[in-house]
């Protein structure tokens, strides 16, 4: 979700996506300035991402929606960034 709004007490006001707008807790951030995204759990801020990560995640997310609805639905447009390429090892589990 994106920060629009900041108030008082650790509280921010956050639109998603969807244009929905929450009242989110955002005692565990550390800093943050309105306009910035974060990931956003059980009403609380956990951390302050891109807005690439935010897009891959909702996507992430209609994804698994859609496939609930419909097994056999086509998600490989939410998966632009995966699709045709080979998985890769995460930078720590690389050889040097």
């Amino acid at each position: 979700m994106q920060i629009i709004e900041i108030e008082d007490g650790g509280v921010i006001i956050c639109q998603g996506f969807d244009a929905e707008r929450k009242k989110i807790d955002a005692k565990l951030l550390g800093i943050f300035a309105k306009g910035d995204w974060v990931l956003v759990f059980l009403n609380s801020a956990r951390e302050v991402i891109t807005k690439k990560q935010a897009e891959q995640i909702h996507n992430a997310l209609m994804a698994v929606s859609l496939v609930m609805q419909d097994h056999e639905a086509n998600v490989d447009h939410l998966f632009a960034d995966l699709v045709n390429r080979e998985p890769r090892l995460p930078k720590h589990l690389r050889r040097s």
